[in-house]
């Protein structure tokens, strides 16, 4: 017979397997638990996940349908600037290949021509070429007033002087002025070999020249205006305005501001020492003179003397395409003449633009009266010490009367 201590042994041991299938029990129940909650889950995710997605899906479908709905429309009333169409975005000509219009030279009027109107007429139609010097940094902000003085590779004298006078970069009241020279290539030898590495050295201390591999001569002037317009349209979108003159001219930037501010309404805007019907010279002495082949009218289109003019940035990508569907002309500001003509756009004559000249009297004491350069927006003609004494006495404390009345005198003169 079992004794106490047996019996107390059996008992623990039966109490322990009792408890531990209870514990397992217990564990299972759980496992089971949990494992149902989690499909349970899952499947409340997923069906939330597929109510959504089909919301997505549907808030989608509706966004893409109504932008599309919408482009179409706005495909159907909105017009496109003119002067967006087809521009590049870089300067894209890397090429000199120009070849010789031989068949303009079969012509019987090709030979009454002297030799330098038979070599614009070969190659008249070359209209763009690749560029030695760019900088296209000079339109990469806002700018206000883009001022783009034409020159040639050997007076640096004269862009020195501008780049310490009126052409000086710099802002008013807010407004960025940018000051660049436009150039080609030189027609001399020399001057190719042993300017150019002057005016490479230049560029590289002042950053403001646009050269173009064409020769810089007078009848490739007008190559000088069409190369500009493609250069401004490629990069200048942020250009307001732009005065475009020459190297030889006394400018009066603060009188340029005040005008743009008064004309700021004014759509289209090109401004300057307007001719209206303005006769071809048929004198083959003068310099400008051109013969019955090349324009046959009587007059020209109304146009603004080279020395200096303004106009609006929109107008002068206009321009640009308006001059490709001419023919080159070799007067570059009766050239623009007749792209601005082709536009229905009439150039402003405004009489604070002196690009032919102050005076015919020469003995005129108006010619060097500083009080009268401080009125006038452009002076046309004067050398590099020239300028530096007038720029000096018209920004020392002058005495001089009101705008108007110094004007008065002017118009008593003999013009």
């Amino acid at each position: 017979m079992p004794n106490k201590l047996e019996f107390l042994n059996f008992v623990n041991m039966a109490t322990f397997r009792y408890r531990w299938r209870a514990f397992k029990a217990i564990v299972l129940m759980l496992l089971v638990t949990v494992l149902m909650v989690s499909v349970f889950q899952r499947g409340l995710v997923s069906s939330r996940g597929d109510i959504q997605f089909e919301r997505d899906s549907r808030m989608q479908k509706e966004v893409i349908n109504y932008w599309k709905e919408n482009q179409d429309k706005l495909a159907e009333t909105k017009e496109e600037p003119v002067y967006e169409r087809d521009i590049a975005r870089t300067w894209d000509i890397t090429s000199t290949n120009c070849s010789t219009n031989t068949n303009i030279s079969t012509t019987e009027s090709f030979n009454t021509l002297e030799q330098s109107f038979q070599q614009f007429l070969l190659y008249r139609h070359c209209r763009y070429f690749p560029m030695i010097m760019n900088h296209p940094e000079k339109c990469s902000e806002d700018v206000h007033l883009l001022i783009a003085v034409k020159s040639i590779i050997t007076q640096h004298d004269r862009r020195d002087v501008i780049r310490k006078t009126w052409g000086k970069e710099q802002v008013i009241g807010g407004k960025k002025i940018k000051l660049l020279f436009l150039l080609g290539s030189s027609t001399n030898e020399a001057e190719k070999a042993n300017h150019q590495k002057l005016l490479e050295y230049e560029d590289y201390i002042y950053g403001d020249i646009l050269q173009w591999d064409f020769m810089d001569t007078f009848f490739n002037l007008t190559l000088k205006e069409t190369n500009f317009l493609k250069w401004f349209s490629i990069y200048c979108g942020n250009v307001r305005y732009i005065f475009k003159g020459d190297d030889d001219v006394f400018v009066s930037v603060t009188n340029i501001l005040e005008y743009l501010e008064s004309s700021k309404n004014t759509k289209d805007l090109f401004a300057g020492d307007v001719l209206f019907k303005a006769i071809p010279i048929r004198n083959k002495e003068n310099k400008y003179h051109i013969p019955l082949v090349l324009y046959n009218k009587t007059n020209y289109p109304p146009y603004a003397g080279g020395g200096g003019f303004l106009m609006d940035g929109p107008l002068a990508q206009r321009l640009y395409l308006t001059s490709e569907t001419l023919e080159l002309f070799p007067i570059d500001d009766v050239f623009l003449g007749m792209c601005l003509e082709v536009l229905q756009v009439t150039p402003i004559k405004h009489n604070a633009f002196k690009t032919f000249g102050l005076l015919k009297d020469k003995k005129s004491k108006l010619n060097k009266e500083p009080c009268f350069y401080k009125s006038m927006i452009v002076v046309h003609k004067l050398l590099p010490p020239e300028l530096l004494e007038m720029w000096r006495l018209v920004h020392t404390d002058l005495g001089c009367a009101l705008k108007s009345g110094l004007l008065g005198d002017l118009k008593n003169e003999k013009l």
